[in-house]
């Protein structure tokens, strides 16, 4: 009680674009109000009224979000449902008592008796809940299946959801920092551990098909990829493909990777034509992130996440890069996640998150994907769309810094011409409109060539 479930539930019901159901609300409509339904069948009664519309609720064929009451946790059994993910909304007893004390909920009337029931319940929210929450944005994680928290390294074994063995795939870097933490984490599920080549190597079909050959997982198995944006893509495709689809654990150590490549299911591998020519949505059972990781990140690496942070804050029209690291992680994470769970194919709205990628993509595949970081492409391309867009670059100036590419122009343009999101060989661009983002914006080629040149050395 108090926890704001109802007000929560329904603004990331609306954020998420799906139904919402508030368990208390439908029973009243049925039987009438509940305090009157405490009073004339008493509480044993309404715990299995309670029941019954849950599990109705639970058998609703489309993802919906469900506001139970506080006391349906103490009906054994009723919240274990493997299809639903359950959350529990975290409150004080200070703050759930001043919310509730003058209501007229039947068990909110004595205060000794609403703090016993605090008490008592608590462990059972806790053995229940699949996910703790605070805010909207937590409820946004939790629905993605995405758990922020430090020191969540040191917990993978248990945050690992399954039981099958786990295959940990990372590159020669990042397991000379993180790769034992992870093992010990992993414990007696650790079935064997795989690299990769760091960067854009990883991302070759060679890299995947030796990852290929040497697993030995079966269908229970998961790939956990431990790694920046480079290994998460290249696992999560392995794992996409591998006895036909099998689960995985992206654990991303880098800040681009873990506000943006291991965040929403797309995984890919490149050709030499053009980054991200072949892959598959494969959405990971869990994301597990740990921001402590990033103190040891070099600040090089540190501005090639910050690209992806800038790219959502001037997406969702808030400055995101001035938070702290914790909280920008989270924000910006929740940010993605909302929007890959309501268009988890990329059909429709996901397309926005490419704002500024189009021209970064070209720009990575005339380098020959060497010589410019995908983060450095990235706040280039960011120029280039704010400029088409007609906004003020000086944020990208300012925070990312970016420097020209030493790249040939015609090979950037026809790279443009062979992306994703061309239509016969012309490119779409997301851009910046008075209401928002715009997706598949049609530029005359003279002024693309222009914006193109401008970020060419």
């Amino acid at each position: 009680m108090g926890a704001r479930k109802t007000t929560l539930g329904k603004e990331v019901a609306r954020l998420l674009r799906r139904p919402f159901i508030d368990v208390d609300d439908a029973i009243a409509a049925e039987h009438g109000p509940i305090p009157e339904l405490f009073a004339s069948r008493g509480e044993a009664a309404f715990r299995e009224i309670e029941a019954r519309f849950v599990r109705e609720a639970l058998a609703r064929p489309e993802p919906t979000v469900i506001a139970v009451g506080g006391g349906a946790v103490e009906t054994p059994g009723l919240l274990s449902e493997d299809r639903a993910t359950v959350v529990h909304l975290l409150v004080d007893v200070e703050t759930a008592w001043e919310r509730v004390r003058r209501s007229s909920r039947p068990l909110a009337q004595d205060e000794v008796e609403f703090r016993r029931r605090f008490e008592v319940r608590a462990p059972l929210y806790a053995d229940v809940a699949d996910a703790a929450a605070r805010d909207v944005d937590d409820l946004v994680l939790a629905a993605a299946g995405v758990h922020v928290e430090r020191g969540a390294l040191q917990r993978l074994g248990e945050l690992v959801p399954g039981e099958g063995e786990a295959a940990l795939v990372s590159d020669p870097h990042v397991a000379g920092i993180h790769g034992m933490d992870a093992q010990l984490a992993l414990g007696p599920r650790l079935a064997g551990r795989h690299e990769l080549p760091s960067g854009e190597e990883a991302k070759t079909l060679a890299a995947v098909d030796r990852l290929w050959q040497e697993l030995r997982l079966d269908r229970s198995g998961t790939i956990v990829a431990l790694g920046g944006g480079c290994t998460t893509d290249a696992a999560g495709f392995a794992a996409a493909t591998y006895l036909r689809g099998i689960s995985w654990t992206p654990v991303p150590t880098s800040l681009l990777a873990q506000v943006d490549a291991a965040i929403g299911g797309k995984t890919a591998i490149d050709l030499p034509q053009g980054k991200n020519l072949v892959g598959a949505f494969h959405w990971p059972d869990r994301t597990v992130v740990d921001p402590a990781v990033l103190e040891t990140l070099p600040e090089p690496q540190r501005l090639e996440g910050m690209a992806e942070v800038v790219k959502a804050g001037l997406l969702v029209n808030e400055p995101l890069w001035e938070l702290p690291d914790d909280e920008l992680v989270r924000r910006s994470i929740a940010y993605k996640a909302a929007i890959c769970l309501r268009d988890p194919f990329e059909q429709g709205e996901r397309a926005v998150l490419n704002l500024g990628h189009t021209f970064a993509h070209a720009l990575e595949a005339a380098a020959g994907y060497e010589g410019l970081t995908h983060g450095r492409a990235v706040a280039l391309g960011l120029l280039a769309a704010l400029r088409l867009s007609g906004r003020d670059t000086r944020v990208v100036e300012e925070v990312l810094r970016p420097e020209p590419a030493r790249v040939d122009a015609e090979r950037a343009w026809e790279a443009m011409r062979r992306d994703k999101k061309a239509r016969g060989g012309e490119p779409r661009f997301v851009l910046l409109g008075a209401r928002g983002p715009e997706q598949g914006v049609v530029v005359p080629e003279a002024d693309v060539r222009r914006e193109l040149g401008r970020l060419i050395a």
